[in-house]
């Protein structure tokens, strides 16, 4: 017979164990245990991992009533049991209802945006009973378009490009490779074959610094000679320069095959880097970033990120050596493959690129390129059958692509060796829009054949006014042209020309910020204005006796005064085999202004 004493504990226990499951299932046995807790850990342990399963809402709210502050987080259930909903609202601007809905919320930001509009537009360029609907809505159009990277700057017809404000800026001893201005028109940066680069206040037109060529250590051998890291400097000419959109850092690149990055304030050096296995032809800041890109004879892009000065990446793909780069707001960058004769559209972020295939047509190349030779045996016939017709109609094949600039984050524009400029679109290969011979015929007397030989007179430099329908192109014919873009984006044509005497190897177009130039003894307004003539906030040009009105363009973009940045020389940039001499040819950068033109 088992002892009582074991007998009657035991029931006991069952007795406890089967009436807290049998009489309510549904309550946790620490529920029941609260006034007597347990000190087994293994109770606890249980009641905690049963609390969870056998939770009702019941047992919620004598949880909720019964806390306090002797309860442990071993005494609770798990947290199904705890109440997550906030006592506190959040906090709101002064403005905002807390029962406001989406779509008030967003009628309510779009009342605040056309005020803010209103404001701008009555402070900053015309009287405020000037601001009407159609003005409002012109701003609100603009604002969109600027953010989605197309054109939307149609202001070519505003300006007068044919008497110019100028600016002559010498100091080197060599012809300019590049010449590039800030986009607060504050300073001028000038590069030439001698390795210095100058920089130029814009304002009065003198010389602020001087950055100069560096010398190799004459002890130096093998590759410390080749690569001297501790230089800080050029050792050789330098061919591109570039400056970033906030105007702090001065990009350089040159024969060196270093990457300078000088302070623009403070005029010191920061660092170089290395990579590139040739000269460095251009650079290229993304808009509105620090991030830069070189291109290099040695056929490669490298993209550098300068908020953190450390390399990024290189990008492959061109078959020549690459003579020109450009880039905007967008993560993508067009180049120039100089005699592979493609322009190549790099998509960044997706690794990839476009590429767009310029020159003449070839029977060689349409045979590489998938195609038959039909139709080119028949062209020689008839060139030959009509001798005559052929020489006043002569083609140039193109041989080289020299040059590219960027309209929008779609649109670009190439210059070649026959003297034609091509519009490009991405979503064709072959270019929207050709102009032939753009800055004539070059006439050289040849020994051989003792007579005059014509070629057509190549793009050496093309630049474009961001997001805008103004371009400009330089040769060595003494003329700078200004093109313009339709409304369509399918064709340009001449609408000015400026005397710029020597090769054009730079050229840059930006716009003036306003009253950047305030007092600057070189600008003058617009020739159809008199010098005592001055824009107002109406956005009309008053002399005390007449006023005129301003292109409306004017008054939406803001635009007062366009600057033309062009480097000058008697040679070309990337060589010694064009040489330009004659009356008026100065190595030197030459800044124009121009401004508005006046309609009555």
């Amino acid at each position: 017979m088992p002892d009582s004493f074991f007998a009657s504990n035991k029931n006991k226990k069952r007795k406890g164990s089967f009436s807290s499951t049998d009489a309510n299932p549904g309550k946790p046995k620490k529920v029941l245990r609260k006034d007597k807790p347990s000190r087994d850990p293994r109770d606890k342990r249980s009641a905690k991992a049963n609390g969870p399963q056998l939770k009702s809402k019941p047992r919620k709210r004598i949880a909720d009533e019964e806390l306090d502050s002797n309860r442990t987080d071993e005494d609770e259930g798990g947290i199904d049991d705890l109440d997550l909903r906030a006592d506190v609202e959040p906090e709101s601007s002064g403005d905002e209802d807390v029962q406001e809905t989406p779509a008030e919320k967003r009628l309510r930001l779009a009342k605040l945006y056309l005020e803010s509009v209103k404001d701008g537009l009555a402070e900053g360029e015309f009287d405020a009973a000037e601001v009407d609907k159609e003005l409002i809505s012109a701003r609100l159009r603009q604002d969109v378009l600027e953010h989605s990277g197309k054109v939307h700057l149609f202001i070519a017809d505003s300006y007068d490009f044919t008497s110019p404000s100028k600016l002559r800026c010498r100091k080197h001893r060599l012809s300019i490779t590049s010449a590039v201005a800030t986009e607060d028109a504050k300073y001028l940066f000038t590069a030439s074959k001698d390795g210095t680069i100058n920089k130029w206040d814009l304002r009065t037109g003198s010389k602020t610094a001087t950055f100069h060529k560096q010398r190799l250590d004459p002890k130096g051998k093998g590759k410390e000679r080749a690569n001297p890291g501790d230089i800080q400097g050029h050792t050789d000419e330098v061919l591109a320069l570039a400056v970033s959109s906030d105007g702090q850092y001065l990009a350089s690149g040159g024969k060196d095959k270093k990457v300078g990055v000088w302070d623009v304030e403070k005029n010191q050096w920061i660092k170089g880097f290395w990579g590139h296995k040739d000269l460095i032809s251009g650079l290229a800041f993304r808009k509105g970033t620090l991030q830069l890109h070189t291109s290099s004879f040695d056929r490669t892009v490298k993209l550098f990120d300068l908020s953190v000065m450390g390399y990024v990446e290189t990008l492959f793909g061109h078959q020549d050596t690459i003579v020109s780069i450009d880039a905007l707001r967008g993560e993508t960058v067009v180049t120039a493959g100089a005699r592979d004769r493609t322009l190549r559209y790099w998509k960044i972020p997706e690794e990839s690129q476009l590429v767009f295939r310029g020159g003449g047509k070839s029977a060689i190349r349409e045979l590489l390129d998938g195609g038959a030779l039909e139709g080119h045996e028949s062209d020689e016939e008839g060139a030959g059958k009509n001798g005559k017709a052929a020489e006043g109609q002569k083609k140039f094949v193109e041989g080289s692509i020299e040059c590219v600039a960027m309209i929008d984050e779609t649109n670009f524009v190439s210059g070649g060796d026959t003297g034609s400029i091509c519009l490009w679109n991405i979503q064709k290969k072959k270019p929207v829009f050709t102009q032939a011979l753009c800055h004539g015929f070059h006439e050289a007397h040849s020994s051989t054949e003792k007579s005059t030989v014509k070629t057509a007179r190549w793009i050496t430099s093309i630049a474009c006014l961001r997001y805008s329908n103004v371009l400009a192109s330089g040769s060595w014919d003494g003329d700078i042209r200004i093109w313009k873009l339709d409304s369509k984006l399918k064709s340009f044509s001449l609408i000015g020309t400026v005397s710029a005497p020597g090769v054009v190897n730079s050229l840059q177009l930006l716009p003036v910020p306003r009253g950047a130039l305030d007092g600057a003894s070189w600008v003058s307004p617009s020739s159809s204005a008199s010098n005592t003539d001055s824009i107002s906030k109406a956005g009309t040009i008053s002399n005390g006796k007449t006023s005129t009105t301003v292109d409306i363009a004017i008054k939406i973009t803001g635009i007062q005064t366009l600057l033309l940045v062009a480097g000058l020389g008697q040679e070309h940039r990337l060589g010694r085999w064009l040489s330009v001499k004659g009356e008026g040819v100065v190595n030197s950068t030459v800044v124009m202004a121009f401004h508005p033109r006046a309609r009555s």
